[in-house]
C-alpha cells in the first residue's frame, strides 16, 4: 500500500455474507486504507444508514462496496433507490461493485450505472486497494 496516500475516513461494506465482510474489513484495516469501515449486512440497512446520515457529510461513506447478490434489496434494488438520494449522498458516495457474481448480463448492467465507478470481483485484495488508490477514485 502506498504510504504518500491519505487514508479514506469512511467506507461502507454492503454484502450478506459475514465471511466476506469479515475478510474485507481486515484488508481496508490492514492496509489502513479507511480510517473507518461501516458494515452493513444487508441493502436495506445500507439504505437506512444513509438515510439517517444523508444530512451529515461527515458520516457518508466515500465508497460503498455493494455485493449484487443478497436477498430482498440487492445490488440493483440498492442502485435504484440510491438515485433517489439528495445530490450530496449521490455526489460524496461512490459505488465500488464487489461481487462474485460472473453473470456478463449482470456486470454489463450494473457497471453502466452512473454512480458505480468499478466491479471487483471478490475477495477484496490490496491490489485492489491499491489501484483504487492509485486512480484517485
Amino acid at each position: 500500500m502506498q504510504t504518500d496516500t491519505k487514508a479514506i475516513d469512511l467506507v461502507m461494506l454492503v454484502d450478506d455474507n459475514d465471511t466476506d465482510n469479515f475478510i474485507s474489513k481486515r484488508i481496508i484495516e490492514i492496509t489502513k486504507f479507511a480510517k473507518r469501515v461501516e458494515v452493513k449486512g444487508s441493502g436495506k440497512a445500507a439504505l437506512d444508514y444513509l438515510r439517517e446520515n444523508q444530512n451529515d457529510s461527515d458520516n457518508l461513506p466515500s465508497l460503498i462496496f455493494l455485493d449484487i447478490n443478497m436477498p430482498i434489496v440487492d445490488g440493483f434494488v440498492f442502485l435504484y433507490e440510491f438515485e433517489k438520494f439528495n445530490e450530496i449522498v449521490r455526489n460524496k458516495c461512490k459505488v465500488i461493485i464487489l461481487s462474485s457474481s460472473d453473470n456478463k448480463r449482470d456486470i454489463d448492467k450494473i457497471v453502466n450505472n452512473n454512480h458505480v465507478i468499478k466491479f471487483i470481483t471478490k475477495p477484496l485484495t490490496e491490489v485492489a486497494l491499491d489501484e483504487i488508490k492509485l486512480n484517485n477514485i
